[in-house]
């Protein structure tokens, strides 16, 4: 009987000091709330950016009479999904054309599908030359001559490019335009290229500055002009095959955060008669059998430097 009461005792001490232990133990605290998930990024994106260079040369052919040129461009974008981007875009360059163009201005838009490595781009560009006069002097020294010129020579192209991005250090690709009216002369031209890539490894050059070296090798075919009348005689009295040309560049690049400083080397292999008849130079030269020529075409050495900045990269 004592032993009984000893345990019921024994229990009910027990059964005392419970609630007492539970009360001087911590209180678990309840889980945060987990941080709700960064708003996913806008579809919607713009790049913009701006050039200058000592000559702007397009295909091998200076459009600035090898004097300095300044560009400035404005392309919003939508991407689809991160494979799949639409463009449209809005840019202008500084010229220097025979028939006195104030500008080139460039309305252009495409699709940019990507696959894995390979990046591809399709759409149409349209060159739109305002200001322009029919007319323009030649000058034959000791003289000038009045000579009829193409008043709008606006013209569009289709297009595509292929990009494949080898590695981290090479990439390679290809090029190629039509156009059903070159300069809006009414001769078809087809353009195509290959280029090549070489970027340095990350961290060679200190300060977070990149460099590579790239090239392109392109061909020109060209057809047949239409007549084109113009105030002091025809532009073309007959219908003209236009020279169909080879052009290459080689340089060396540097890209230092948003600014990108290449130094390039451009030529073709278009005589210098032949230039002067796809370029009308108004300050041509005179060969020995008596015809026209023009250096337009030939060889020269191009600096740009330029900026190139998307909003998404502002923020």
């Amino acid at each position: 009987m004592k032993k009984l009461v000893l345990l019921i005792a024994a229990a009910l001490v027990v059964a005392a000091a419970a609630p007492a232990l539970a009360a001087d133990m911590a209180v678990k605290a309840p889980a945060a709330a987990p941080a709700p998930p960064p708003p996913p990024p806008s579809p919607f994106d713009i790049a913009f950016g701006g050039a200058i260079m000592n000559d702007y040369v397009w295909r091998g052919i200076t459009q600035s009479a090898h004097k300095p040129s300044v560009a400035a461009y404005f392309e919003p974008r939508f991407n689809v999904n991160p494979n799949l981007q639409l463009y449209v875009g809005l840019s202008s360059e500084s010229i220097k054309f025979p028939n006195k163009a104030a500008a080139e201005v460039d309305f252009y838009g495409g699709i940019r599908p990507t696959f894995g490595p390979v990046a591809l781009d399709f759409g149409v560009w349209y060159y739109y030359y305002p200001g322009g006069d029919d007319s323009y002097l030649l000058y034959i020294p000791p003289v000038a001559v009045p000579v009829s010129a193409i008043k709008d020579a606006s013209f569009y192209e289709v297009y595509g490019h292929l990009l494949w991005t080898v590695n981290d250090i090479v990439a390679l690709g290809a090029n190629a335009f039509y156009t059903p009216s070159y300069l809006n002369t009414g001769a078809d031209g087809v353009y195509a290229s290959g280029t090549a890539k070489i970027t340095a490894p990350a961290n060679m050059l200190p300060n977070g500055i990149a460099a590579y070296v790239s090239g392109e090798f392109g061909r020109q075919w060209l057809g047949t002009t239409d007549v084109i009348g113009g105030p002091f005689g025809p532009v073309f009295a007959v219908p003209v095959d236009l020279p169909d040309y080879n052009t290459w560049n080689v340089g060396i690049g540097f890209n230092w955060k948003v600014f990108t400083l290449d130094l390039r080397y451009s030529d073709t292999d278009l005589s210098k008669e032949n230039c002067f008849i796809i370029t009308g130079d108004p300050h041509p030269g005179i060969d020995g059998a008596g015809f026209l020529t023009s250096n337009w075409c030939g060889a020269t050495f191009i600096a740009r430097l330029s900026a190139d900045l998307t909003l998404g990269s502002l923020k």
